[in-house]
C-alpha cells in the first residue's frame, strides 16, 4: 500500500467486496457442516476470515473507511463474547495503526502547506511516519523557530493524506448504502446512525486550522495540570499541523491489551478526568475517545505517569461554554430514584417528546443501570457490563428496548452522547475501577448535591 486510494470506482468496490466476502464465506461455511464439521468451529473461523478482510480492508483505504473501523473498535466491549473475541486482536490494532503514505508524498504536502522555504524551519524530519491514522499521519521532526538563532526543538508533524476530504465523505457514503451487507460482522449494532454522526462531524475533522485552534486552547488551559499533557501548537497549514512532541511509549491501546490493573485504575480515571475537566476549562468536548489518542507519560522512575492528550479535531463546541446543565441534574434524579421528577425532566429537554405517554418507573428502570456508575464510591467498568446494558436496550422482545423506542435524542445532545457512549466502550476495555461520582460532582454541571 503506497497512497491512499482516491478513485471512486476503486474503492467503492472494495467496500462492496466486505458483505459478498461474509455471504461467500457463509456458503463455504454451510457446505463444511453438512461434511460433519462442527458448528461452532465453522463460525469461528468464519468471523476470524471476516474480521481479518474487513478490517485489512478498512485500514487500508484510510478515510472513511478506516475512521468507521476505528470507531467500532471503540465499541467492541459491546459485542457478546463469542462474536467479539475473534475480531478482537484486528479491532485493537486499528486502535493504534495504519499504512503510511511515502515520503514524496509528505514532503509535497509540506511544500504546498507550509510554503517551500519549509525545510529552513522543520530542519529535520523522520522519513517514517511514528503513527497513521484515518485522515492523516504523523511524522517527528526537528523545528527552528526563528531561522539563524540555531535553538530547536522536537516537534509532531501531522499530514494529511492528499484527497482524504474526498475519500472521507465518499466511503461514509458508501459504508452508509451498504450498511445492511455489513451488520452481519456485527449483529445487534445500529451501523447507520454510527455512519450518520462521522459524516456529520467529517468537514470539522479536516479543517486543520479548526483543530489547531482547539488544542492551542486545550493546551493553555490544562498548562497548569498535574497529570494532563496537551501538546502546544507550533505552526499550521491546510493540510499540515505541527505541534511540541511528546514523548511516549505506547497508548491506552496498550493498556488495553497488557496493562496492570493498577496501569489501568490510573489512567482510566485521568481519562475520565479529562472528559469532564475539559468543558470547564475550555468550553469544549474533546469528542474522540479512542485510545490511541491517549498517551501514557511514565514517571521519571518508569511509574505510574500522566496522560497525554492528542487529535483535537473532533471537538464539540458547546452552547453556553458548558456541559448542559440538565444532564448533571437528570443524573442525580434518578440517583435519587424520583422518577416523576425525571421524566419531567426528560419532557423538559425534548427527550421524551409532547404527545408521547411512557411509564416513569419503566423509565426509571431503563435508566437506572446507565447511571449505576455514579450510584458508588468506586465503579468498575468491565466488558460484561457493558455487554449487559447493550444487550439489554437492544432486544426486541424486552420492555428496555420498547421505552427506548418512545425516547428521543435532542440534536443538542447528539455529540455528547456519542462521546460518552465512546468512552464507556474504553473504559470497559480497560476494566477500570474509578472514584467516578466524585468527578461528577466536581465537574459535572447540576450533579452536585449543593447546585
Amino acid at each position: 500500500m503506497t497512497e491512499l486510494p482516491r478513485k471512486a470506482a476503486a474503492r467503492t468496490a472494495r467496500l462492496a467486496a466486505l458483505p459478498l466476502g461474509y455471504a461467500g464465506r457463509q456458503a463455504m461455511g454451510f457446505g463444511k457442516r453438512l461434511g460433519g464439521k462442527p458448528a461452532d468451529a465453522v463460525l469461528s473461523e468464519m468471523q476470524q476470515r471476516t474480521a481479518e478482510q474487513l478490517f485489512r480492508t478498512l485500514g487500508e483505504l484510510k478515510g472513511g473507511a478506516m475512521k468507521f473501523g476505528q470507531a467500532l473498535s471503540v465499541l467492541e466491549s459491546a459485542l457478546p463474547d463469542e462474536v467479539a473475541a475473534p475480531y478482537r486482536e484486528h479491532l485493537t490494532a486499528l486502535q493504534d495503526s495504519a499504512p503510511p503514505m511515502p515520503t514524496a508524498t509528505v514532503r509535497q504536502q509540506l511544500t504546498t502547506h507550509l510554503g517551500a522555504d519549509w525545510k529552513e524551519r522543520l530542519v529535520w524530519l523522520d522519513g517514517a511516519p511514528t503513527a497513521a491514522a484515518s485522515i492523516g499521519q504523523v511524522h517527528r521532526g526537528r523545528w527552528r523557530d526563528h531561522v539563524g538563532d540555531g535553538a530547536e526543538r522536537e516537534v509532531a508533524v501531522k499530514v494529511q493524506y492528499p484527497g482524504a476530504g474526498e475519500a472521507l465523505m465518499s466511503d461514509l457514503r458508501q459504508i452508509s448504502r451498504l450498511a445492511r451487507g455489513v451488520a452481519p460482522v456485527f449483529p445487534g449494532l445500529d451501523i447507520k446512525p454510527l455512519v450518520a454522526e462521522l459524516q456529520a462531524r467529517a468537514a470539522d475533522e479536516l479543517d486543520y486550522h479548526l483543530e489547531a485552534e482547539a488544542q492551542s486552547a486545550y493546551a493553555e488551559a490544562f498548562a497548569d495540570h498535574p497529570d494532563i499533557v496537551v501538546p502546544a501548537v507550533v505552526a499550521v497549514g491546510d493540510e499540515v499541523l505541527v505541534t511540541e512532541w511528546m514523548d511516549s511509549p505506547h497508548s491506552l491501546a496498550h493498556v488495553i491489551r497488557e496493562g496492570t490493573q493498577e496501569e489501568r485504575d490510573h489512567y482510566g480515571e485521568i481519562f475520565v478526568r479529562f472528559l469532564f475537566e475539559g468543558p470547564v476549562r475550555t468550553g469544549m468536548l474533546h469528542a474522540d475517545p479512542h485510545p490511541g489518542n491517549f498517551r501514557v507519560l511514565p514517571a521519571a522512575d518508569g511509574g505510574l505517569g500522566r496522560l497525554g492528550v492528542l487529535d483535537f479535531g473532533a471537538v464539540a463546541r458547546l452552547e453556553e461554554g458548558r456541559m448542559p446543565p440538565a444532564t448533571g441534574r437528570l443524573m442525580r434524579i434518578a440517583l435519587d430514584n424520583d422518577d416523576e421528577s425525571l421524566v419531567a425532566g426528560l419532557r423538559a429537554e425534548g427527550f421524551i417528546k409532547e404527545r408521547i405517554e411512557v411509564d416513569p418507573r419503566q423509565v426509571m428502570d431503563y435508566l437506572a443501570p446507565f447511571v449505576e456508575p455514579a450510584a458508588q464510591e468506586r465503579f468498575t467498568f468491565t466488558r460484561d457490563w457493558m455487554r449487559e446494558q447493550f444487550e439489554r436496550v437492544n432486544d426486541p422482545r424486552s420492555e428496555a428496548f420498547t421505552l427506548a423506542m418512545k425516547l428521543n435524542l435532542p440534536t443538542s445532545y447528539l455529540l455528547i452522547h456519542r462521546t460518552w457512549i465512546g468512552a464507556i466502550g474504553l473504559l470497559s476495555q480497560l476494566n477500570a475501577s474509578i472514584p467516578f461520582r466524585e468527578i461528577l460532582e466536581e465537574s459535572l454541571p447540576g450533579f452536585a448535591v449543593s447546585e
